[in-house]
């Protein structure tokens, strides 16, 4: 399956802006507002998220977040894990050592229960010898025809990509990203999405003629219309956008409202033609996080226990 109806979401208890991942990652801005009024909005926000998934038909687990250790980031559980369909959990060597502490074996534990895990890849180690790769963050899946996408950067090493590739079995492309500051795209999943029938990527930011070619034909090559948005539309997270389903196999693209809005008419119709958008307000958690909907959501593949769900 390309994509699934079953998400889980972390409901973030110390949400603020991470100074740890701050130098790497350009989307992160302050808001000069008080701090009790920021988490207000971002547990709006972070409900609001919740409820109109599951209004769509979609499955929604939602783990409250442990109040300690403090885990800034939390809301963005991508990054340290990813679960599949033939059972196996991937958990992921993160860059920042605050968000190290958001891989948390009680969430494995609450999914054993009611679903099928055949096995756990345990990459964390890797993060003593400075190698990082950020879960979807970093690795943009094509499942259907299996082959994954990483633009290079200090949380996505190229070694330890294509090694992860090799042991899931998937086809590795990885290649540069730059924003329009030339500065290295933090994660691949900001520039990039993979649907069913069509990706959302930022050609732009790929300046290498070859990667850039090498990225498009196996683009194309696997049946997908590419809907190409420029960088500004990247800044509003045009890029950072998740195909999902209800129970009733209908296709949506989630996606926050600064996307959304970014969008341009014939884009919009592009992407209506496979399936319905579907914008979430979150300006505060993308402005001051740095991810924005796509990055909140953990696509949970595994296939239920016998009577479960």
């Amino acid at each position: 399956m390309q994509n699934t109806n079953h998400i889980l979401l972390v409901k973030p208890a110390h949400f603020t802006f991470n100074k740890e991942t701050a130098g790497s990652n350009a989307f992160q801005n302050l808001l000069n507002e008080k701090e009790e009024f920021i988490k207000q909005k971002v547990l709006l926000e972070f409900e609001n998220f919740a409820s109109t998934l599951r209004s769509k038909g979609v499955q929604v687990t939602v783990v409250e977040d442990t109040p300690m250790p403090v885990k800034p980031d939390a809301v963005f559980p991508n990054n340290w894990a990813s679960f599949h369909e033939d059972g196996t959990i991937v958990l992921y060597p993160m860059f920042a050592p605050n968000r190290r502490l958001e891989r948390r074996q009680d969430i494995i534990d609450l999914l054993k229960k009611d679903f099928i895990v055949t096995s756990v890849i345990d990459l964390s180690r890797f993060e003593s010898e400075n190698k990082f790769l950020e879960g979807t963050g970093s690795i943009v899946f094509d499942h259907l025809h299996k082959t994954a996408y990483a633009c290079l950067s200090p949380r996505t090493d190229k070694d330890l990509f294509i090694e992860t590739c090799r042991q899931l079995n998937y086809k590795p492309v990885y290649f540069i990203a730059d924003d329009a500051q030339g500065k290295q795209i933090y994660h691949t999943n900001v520039m990039m999405c993979i649907a069913e029938k069509f990706a959302v990527i930022c050609l732009a930011s790929i300046t290498d003629k070859k990667e850039k070619e090498a990225v498009i034909k196996a683009l194309t090559d696997s049946g997908h219309e590419l809907v190409d948005i420029s960088c500004e539309q990247m800044n509003k997270f045009a890029g950072n956008m998740l195909e999902i389903k209800d129970k009733q196999e209908k296709k949506m693209l989630a996606m926050s409202k600064s996307a959304y809005d970014s969008l341009t008419p014939d884009q919009r119709k592009q992407i209506e033609k496979s399936c319905e958008l579907l914008p979430l307000p979150i300006h505060t958690i993308e402005t001051i996080g740095g991810g924005s909907a796509r990055c909140m959501m953990a696509e949970v593949y595994l296939k239920p226990r016998s009577g479960k769900l």
